[in-house]
């Protein structure tokens, strides 16, 4: 069964950090281009990272420096390590794969599979 299961998100006050991760089953996500995207109310989901098979790394401007992508290929991970955080990171995050392409895909209607999300909440 194909599945990504997102866990880490919480609740946490600004300039603090997170570590979400995300494990994937039924298929090898280093074959692929995966990422992670957020959705904050009323708003369209982004493209905050994403990381190709061949370890190219894409990051929205927003959070370039402060977050960091990774993968496990043992674990068949991947990983958002979120630093400084700021209110306006508050969101739904979703980590997703693309199995058609094994490329940097940044578009959320590329991604075929979907995780149910995890909520961050940066708060003071």
């Amino acid at each position: 069964q194909v599945q990504l299961v997102e866990s880490g998100g919480g609740e946490v006050q600004p300039g603090g950090s997170l570590r979400l991760s995300c494990k994937a089953s039924g298929f090898k996500l280093d074959y692929y281009a995966s990422g992670w995207f957020r959705q904050a109310p009323g708003k369209e989901r982004e493209a905050i990272s994403c990381i190709s098979s061949s370890d190219d790394i894409y990051y929205t401007d927003s959070v370039k420096g402060r977050f960091t992508i990774s993968r496990d290929n043992d674990k068949n991970m991947i990983y958002l390590q979120m630093n400084n955080l700021k209110a306006e990171d508050t969101a739904v995050y979703y980590c997703a794969a693309d199995r058609t392409n094994s490329g940097l895909a940044q578009v959320p209607e590329e991604y075929d599979y979907w995780g149910q999300g995890t909520q961050v909440t940066v708060s003071s």
